[in-house]
């Protein structure tokens, strides 16, 4: 009974040390932060950023939800008042990628995407 135990408890052991791994590759990318002002803007309105992979930090300082969406991008994220989170993006192709607050659509910003140096 013990053989049949052992490679079933090596199994979940994997299993977590590769799931423990998950969190810290977010850690690692290139970060960016995007600030949802209370006054209904964004700061940064254009975001620069390496082409590759990357982390956008979002701060929602507003009283109201947001929503990060960017339709080339597809990526959405919605944030609750006074939330934070983050969105990893992956591109390779250098360009201008808009993105706008979903709930408040005249609020547009502009992803900047380098050239990887």
């Amino acid at each position: 009974m013990k053989n049949r135990r052992l490679p079933w408890a090596s199994a979940v052991l994997l299993l977590a040390l590769a799931s423990a791994g998950t969190p810290a590759l977010a850690d690692e990318l290139p970060t960016f932060q995007l600030t949802f002002k209370a006054d209904g803007t964004f700061e940064p309105q254009r975001l620069e950023v390496p082409a590759g992979r990357f982390k956008i930090e979002l701060s929602n300082e507003s009283k109201e939800p947001v929503e990060f969406e960017s339709i080339p991008l597809r990526k959405e994220k919605v944030l609750g008042p006074g939330v934070k989170s983050f969105v990893v993006i992956t591109i390779s192709r250098p360009g201008e990628y808009p993105f706008f607050d979903d709930f408040h659509q005249d609020v547009k910003g502009t992803l900047v995407v380098k050239p990887k140096e």
